[in-house]
This record gives C-alpha cells, sequence and structure tokens, in this order.
C-alpha cells in the first residue's frame, strides 16, 4: 500500500541546489578540480571573535539552550530596529520586528499570512526558486512577471496581472539569481502600485549587505503607512555567516506579526537560540569587518564581469551580490549544458532552466553563477575553462 501524497506538494520539482549536487556523480575520473559556482553560501565559518563568542555562550548562557519568544530574543529585534531605522530614514518599532530561522522562513510566514490555496502572487521572472517551490506547495499560484533584457520588472506590467486573486507582489534585490540591483524609484513605483490595490509587497534584501550602493536602497520606510503595505525580508546567514545558525528577520504590521507567531509557534516553535545571540553581536560589533567583506564581494562582481565579457558569444545579463546571470552561446539547452559542464569541466552551477517557468524558453540560453565563494584566480580559472569549452 502506498500512502497517499499532497499532489501540490508532489508536483513540485526537487531543490535545485540538491539535484545539482547529485550531478557530481558524473565528473570524469582524473578530470580538472570542481569549480562550484552552484550555491549562494558561505564556505567559511564565521569570523572568530564571533565564534569566540558563541563557544563563550553555550558554556554560560543557559538560555541559549531553552526555548523563546516564538517572535525572537527581544535585544535583537531591539537593534535591527534601531539599526534599520537609522539606515533606512524611517520609523520601525522592535513591535515590528520578528526574528525567523533563516530568510526562507520569513517569505514561507509572510505568505502563510497572506494567502491560500487558489490564491495568486507574482514573482518578477527568473524567479527565485525556493519562492515559487513555497507557493506551489501550498496551492499558490506563481503568477510570473518576465523581466526585460536589464532583468529589472516593469511596475506597469506587475499591474496587468494583478487580479481580484492577487495576494502579494515579491521583489528580490540585489536580485538572486540575476544579481541586479533595483533602483530606488523603481522599488517606489512597485510599492505605490501595491498601496493603490490593496495587496501586499515583500521585498527580499537578503543580500543587501553586499549592494555596490553607498546608503539605503530604497526610501520606503520613510513612508508613515509602510506596515500597511510593505513586508521586509532580510537574511544574517550572508553578513554574518551563520547559515546554518539560521538566522533572518521580517519587519511588517506588528498585527500581522501576531499571525506570523502562529505560524513559527507550529513550525520551529522559536529561532535557534544561538544564532541569535551571535547576529547581535555581530551587529554591534562586526560593522569593519562586515564593510571588509562586501569590499571582497565588490571585487570579484569586478572580476566576473571582466571574465565574462572577455568569452566569446557569453554575455552578461546582470551581476552584483553574489550572482552573475549570463547568457550561453551554445544551440543546446542550458540544463544540458550544465550537466557537460559538471561531467567534462569540473564546473558546477544552475541552468537558467531553474529560475522560470517550464514554458518559458528565456532559461534555455541562461545561466547561474554565484561567484562569491570562489577569488580571482578562481574566477580566472573559471573564465579559462568556459573559453576554451567545446561541444
Amino acid at each position: 500500500m502506498i500512502l497517499p501524497l499532497n499532489p501540490d506538494m508532489a508536483a513540485t520539482a526537487a531543490p535545485p541546489v540538491m539535484e545539482a549536487q547529485r550531478w557530481l556523480a558524473s565528473r570524469r575520473p582524473g578530470g580538472p578540480d570542481l569549480i562550484n559556482v552552484s550555491q549562494a553560501a558561505p564556505v567559511a565559518p564565521p569570523p572568530e571573535p564571533l565564534r569566540q563568542f558563541m563557544a563563550e555562550a553555550v558554556l554560560t548562557d543557559p538560555s541559549v539552550h531553552l526555548y523563546g519568544s516564538d517572535l525572537g530574543y527581544s535585544p535583537l529585534r531591539d537593534e535591527i530596529a534601531a539599526q534599520w531605522s537609522g539606515h533606512y530614514g524611517g520609523e520601525i518599532s522592535a513591535a515590528q520586528v520578528a526574528i525567523t530561522s533563516g530568510c526562507n522562513q520569513a517569505f514561507t510566514a509572510a505568505i502563510a499570512t497572506l494567502a491560500r490555496a487558489g490564491d495568486e502572487v507574482i514573482l518578477p521572472t527568473p524567479w527565485y526558486f525556493n519562492h515559487h517551490m513555497f507557493l506551489e506547495m501550498c496551492g499558490i499560484t506563481s503568477v510570473p512577471l518576465p523581466t526585460g533584457d536589464d532583468l529589472l520588472p516593469d511596475p506597469d506590467q506587475a499591474a496587468a496581472r494583478i487580479t481580484d486573486k492577487t495576494r502579494a507582489l515579491v521583489l528580490v534585490t540585489p536580485n538572486n539569481p540575476g544579481g541586479v540591483e533595483y533602483p530606488a524609484d523603481l522599488v517606489r513605483a512597485h510599492y505605490e502600485l501595491a498601496k493603490s490595490r490593496g495587496i501586499a509587497l515583500i521585498v527580499d534584501e537578503t543580500y543587501r549587505d553586499f549592494d555596490a550602493r553607498a546608503g539605503a536602497p530604497h526610501d520606503l520606510f520613510a513612508d508613515p503607512d509602510w506596515p500597511d503595505t510593505l513586508i521586509h525580508l532580510y537574511s544574517f546567514s550572508k553578513a554574518f555567516r551563520l547559515t546554518g545558525h539560521r538566522v533572518g528577520a521580517i519587519i511588517a504590521h506588528q498585527n500581522r506579526l501576531a499571525e506570523v507567531e502562529k505560524y513559527i509557534d507550529s513550525v520551529t516553535i522559536c529561532p535557534n537560540q544561538l544564532g541569535q545571540r551571535a547576529a547581535l553581536w555581530g551587529l554591534r560589533n562586526l560593522g569593519d569587518w562586515l564593510a571588509g567583506e562586501r569590499a571582497e564581494i565588490l571585487d570579484r562582481r569586478a572580476a566576473i564581469t571582466q571574465a565574462v565579457d572577455a568569452l566569446d558569444g557569453w554575455r552578461l545579463r546582470g551581476c552584483g551580490a553574489y550572482f552573475a546571470f549570463v547568457e550561453h552561446p551554445f544551440d543546446l539547452p542550458s540544463d544540458q549544458l550544465a550537466r557537460r559542464l559538471i561531467r567534462d569541466q569540473g564546473i558546477l552551477l544552475l541552468p537558467g532552466t531553474m529560475f522560470v517557468p517550464e514554458t518559458d524558453p528565456s532559461g534555455q540560453r541562461a545561466l547561474r553563477l554565484a561567484f562569491a565563494n570562489i577569488d580571482r584566480a578562481g574566477i580566472a580559472a573559471l573564465q579559462d575553462r568556459l573559453q576554451n569549452l567545446t561541444l
């Protein structure tokens, strides 16, 4: 007897990064060393001073081993409210901040408060696949919003896709997978659209700390009515290398966070206690260190831009934060090309087909390079292998 499966879950594709990891088995024996540009996650541990703080907390702070508040550690919520208010030039209270088990949970919690099966959420394409996956598992329709050649969403096209079933419009900036940084006026235009149509604007700023621009990337928090429309998502995984500790944040109307509390209590009960202390320590002590990390990522961004521009027939469509989104010159769909690259060249990356609907042909010519974990020497090696690729 086969137990029944939720058909929405069964219809959802396997996690793309895990799928790509399985391709490693096809590498040719004795082939070139692996160049892994498949996943946007730090591979190094947190900086040593932070690890020392965490080790001491494990030994001396009994509360890090216990359940905590569903909505997070109060001092961390206070710190986020204060720092974000200063950075964005707005008014954010601790009651409008909740801590989540990573930014993916921040997104799923937001969606759980907004939509149910049969509703719709607009996602610019290429989209962040985990956003689409969760919507699909819940029976919520992902409405694709195609972006132009510059990978920027058009608010007029977004407006044309809003129906009486639409519950939210989602922006990711700096973008995953495209790497592009959405101009402040473009973010504002989508905010005004959402506000006028009575839907939520979810802005995922997981990679905010690696934006090439100085200052705040938008002014939405300066609007005193922002809680009626805006839901902001953030991740500490990239900022302080806390991927394994799962710490994210959601900033929204405090009434919405009362609903988020129900979700968190039913899923994880509370965020990781040690990770929350680490995030707080990082916010208070690692500003200069994070500035150095940002400078290194921007240097690698410059290197990957130069590398792709030098490749015959290749085209860079977007680049920023952790990602380059490129167009390849071969008469081979990108999902097949990605498998050839790991087999023959030792390059593990994700094809554009993983970031668009199955019926969208634009993914066939695109590849995502998550370059943040390879230095200039690694980028030069990547360039050399792609330049010498023959099919």
